[in-house]
């Protein structure tokens, strides 16, 4: 928990309270239905929470944003971002049912009333976000064009409408196709551990394709 306030020295009582709870849901969770991998639940908050909070040092979100975490596994990036957005609506979804419970009894036990989480394939959900997430569920190029009629034309944030994706590694050739659509934020830049050293948040603009 010392690590989420260390990067997010801003945050509010009921904040700080719902992130300091995800260490005991999570361990507890995962020794019922496996979520997290054995040698992750340890690192927790750096590798999973924090992570996902990399999206919200690259961006905010207005009050009335509508987010989908793809692929969200146990509920990341959506839950940590749920923590930190209260005002911002999401919807996590996953094609697998027990993390999907899991995620239900987490944001339940949260009391976080911005969150529904639902299996679903990411191209069967219906309706429109101002923006899509996820952790590298798979090759970039294959998920945006599972996802890209998913982004709501109706501008309202500071970045344009689009995909918000945490990846690591080398994938330079992943973004070819987009050029000048695309941004590439390396999360070393706001955070020192060493896990984080070639993680970064990608930024694709789609907004408008949606129609």
């Amino acid at each position: 928990m010392e690590l989420i306030t260390k990067y997010f020295p801003s945050l509010d009582e009921t904040q700080q309270k719902r992130f300091a709870m995800l260490g005991d849901l999570y361990s507890e969770w995962n020794e019922r239905i496996n979520v997290i991998s054995r040698k992750d639940i340890d690192q927790l908050y750096e590798r999973h929470v924090l992570h996902s909070l990399g999206i919200a040092k690259v961006t905010g979100f207005v009050p009335g944003t509508r987010i989908m975490d793809v692929g969200t596994g146990g509920g990341f990036p959506g839950i940590p971002l749920a923590i930190m957005f209260p005002e911002t609506e999401f919807l996590l979804v996953d094609s697998i049912a027990k993390k999907i419970t899991v995620v239900n009894e987490v944001a339940k036990a949260l009391g976080l009333t911005n969150v529904r989480a639902e299996q679903h394939r990411a191209e069967k959900v219906k309706g429109q976000f101002d923006f899509v997430v996820s952790r590298a569920v798979t090759a970039f190029p294959k998920f945006v064009s599972l996802v890209r009629t998913k982004i709501s034309g109706i501008q309202r944030n500071e970045f344009a409408n689009g995909i918000l994706y945490l990846k690591g590694g080398d994938f330079d050739d992943e973004l070819e196709a987009f050029q000048n659509k695309v941004k590439v934020f390396p999360l070393n830049k706001y955070f020192e551990e060493e896990f984080f050293e070639t993680k970064k948040v990608i930024h694709l603009v789609l907004k408008n394709t949606g129609k």
